[in-house]
This record gives structure tokens, sequence and C-alpha cells, in this order.
């Protein structure tokens, strides 16, 4: 078995992404044009990051690989891009090398699976893998949570997504209804994504964002520029009914943020998949709640939030799926009783100095 570190080879970028398709075959759930802009260093983010990118050979075929993303003044190194055959030798093979990588130059802990940044991919799922991947969701396989374990790995953080049954004219939620009613009674405004004004709108969004998540583990701070490069393609998947966005005295103090299920269409578009995906998001069978925020001086206004996105729920009798909820934020129990399957992730770290 070998280990071979590399840069821009094609060969090795081809190889690289080779892998996940013979993994996941149909399945695969990611985006290859964007993998190969952060393996050559031409994404919007590579500039805050140095990425050392390997991959694991037997008789002279691909059969894992990983990557190591560190930042600057940062004694932490991230692992991720983990993809491996279903064999606990490769798996060690991967882990051994990482970890003699990131001694070598001196860090402190490996944290992952993290794809080089806070802002594309993280976290490992653990369960539920009969379902279907759904939009934005963390995708892997199921034996991966075990090979951390195996390779000196421990559970730092925990997150849910949680689906959520159709709801009709019948429900009631007097708590979330009446939260609403006083809020906008107090002079806020809770409105539909406006797409005539999606650039302000979204730089408002950077705003708050960057204010809220800024204490989350792997956070690292991006200019407006570059987050406005990464995620301004969300508005040709975004139905403006189903994001909103909350104001006080013209100031935005909240979000909600949500797409269609597009499952895996989003990935590798070609015009097949633009056909379905323009075929789902005019007729959704599912919402993804991708996002929600609020600024802690307004606290409750959370829930006045959800009542709005409700109100559109309850007019589109569709299920939902409230997404990557970290353990203790309030939002992870929203609406309980209307619960009906709770995905889990984990956030992984091996400590380098035991």
């Amino acid at each position: 078995m070998n280990c071979v570190q590399f840069e821009n080879e094609e060969k090795y970028v081809k190889d690289f992404i080779k892998l996940s398709k013979k993994i996941y075959g149909k399945t695969c759930c990611e985006d290859a044009k964007e993998i190969k802009s952060l393996l050559q260093g031409t994404h919007p983010l590579s500039k805050y990051f140095k990425l050392y990118k390997f991959l694991i050979y037997e008789e002279n075929e691909v059969v894992g690989r990983f990557a190591i993303t560190i930042y600057p003044e940062d004694d932490t190194a991230y692992f991720g891009f983990f993809e491996c055959i279903n064999q606990k030798e490769v798996a060690k093979c991967i882990f051994d090398s990482a970890r003699k990588f990131a001694k070598e130059h001196h860090f402190q802990k490996l944290i992952g699976p993290v794809n080089a940044s806070f802002w594309l991919k993280y976290r490992l799922k653990i369960n539920l893998f009969e379902l279907e991947p759904y939009t934005g969701e963390p995708y892997n396989k199921e034996y991966y949570y075990q090979m951390f374990l195996d390779n000196g790995y421990h559970v730092a953080e925990h997150y849910t997504s949680n689906r959520y049954k159709s709801i009709d004219e019948s429900y009631q939620n007097e708590l979330f209804s009446s939260r609403y009613q006083t809020f906008i009674e107090q002079g806020y405004r809770i409105e539909n994504l406006n797409m005539d004004n999606f650039e302000n709108e979204l730089k408002e969004l950077y705003r708050l964002l960057s204010e809220l998540y800024s204490d989350f583990p792997i956070y690292k701070p991006v200019s407006q520029e570059d987050f406005s490069l990464v995620f301004r393609s969300y508005k040709k998947i975004m139905n403006p009914e189903m994001t909103k966005f909350a104001y006080f005295n013209n100031k935005m103090v909240g979000f909600y943020v949500s797409v269609p299920n597009y499952h895996d269409l989003v990935d590798n578009v070609n015009l097949p998949k633009l056909i379905k995906i323009l075929s789902l998001k005019k007729k959704p069978k599912e919402y993804v709640m991708l996002y929600m925020g609020v600024d802690q001086n307004h606290r409750g206004l959370g829930k006045a939030i959800v009542y709005s996105i409700m109100t559109e729920l309850i007019k589109s009798k569709l299920p939902s799926i409230g997404a990557l909820a970290r353990d203790g934020k309030v939002t992870q129990n929203y609406a309980e009783e209307l619960i009906e399957q709770r995905y889990e992730y984990v956030l992984l770290e091996e400590n380098l100095n035991d």
C-alpha cells in the first residue's frame, strides 16, 4: 500500500475525484467541479488555507484519499475529503498517514471530517443511511464512523436534522403564532426573500451569519465578497416565499433560509438534471431548512420566523427537514410533536499529544 502526496498533477486530481464515484456510484453527492477547484487552489476560498492532498494506492489502484487543511496561526489541522473502500487496512493507512503529517508539522490536534472550510462541507453522517441524501446533507458511507473511532478519534460535537411531517390548516401552535403577533405589533417585519434585491440581502445575511456562527467549532471568517461568490448560486434554486428575513428598524435581525429538496441534483449539473431541478423548483415535494439565526438582542424572534415558515408549509402541505442543528441550540427541538425522524451527525477530533 502506497500513500502519495500530490500537488496539481492531472492524473492524481482525476483519481481523487474518481474514487468517490467508484465508492458511491449514482448516489455520489460530490460536486466534481468544486472539488477540482479546491484541489487546484482556484476556489474563491482557497486563499484562506493551505490544502495538502493525499491518495492511497494498492497495486496501482486508488483505494483511499484524504486532505489536510491548515490555517495561519492555528495549531489544529483539519482532516477531510475522506473516502475509503471498506477495508480496515486501507483506513489505518489513511489515518496513520494523516497523523504522521500533522505531527511532523507540530499540530496539536486533528479535527474532521472538514472539507477545507466551515463554509463548504463538514461533519460525518452516522444514521438513516436507508434514506436518500437531501440537499446540503453531509453524506458518507455508513462504515466511516467506525473507521474514525478505530483510529484514535472521539466525538467532539453532535448535530441533528429533523424530518417534519406535513401540516395542514388543522395544525395549531399557539406559542408560535402568539410570538409572531407580538413581534409584528412591536414593529418587526418578516418578509420573503426579494429576488430583485438579492445581492443586498446576501450582504446582510453575511453580516448576521458571521456574528451568529463565530463561536461554532472550525469557524473561520471570510470576506463578504468571497461569501457572495460561494452563495450566489443559491439564487437559482430558492423559492422566495420559503426564505424569510426579519427586520427591526430596517436592519436584518433574523433569517430562515430554505430550498426545495433537490437531493443530489445540484451536484454535477447537466441538462437532464437541470430540467429536473426546474421542475422541482416549481413543484417541490419537500423543503430543506438550511440556515436559521436570530440576533441575540432579539430573543424569541426565532419562533416568530418559524411561524411564518409554517404558514407557507400549511399552504403547500409539504413535509420539511430542519437541517444540521448543533446540540444545545433551541432550534433543535422546535415543534417536537411534528418530528418523524432525526438524522445524526458528528464532528470528531484526535489529540496528537496523547
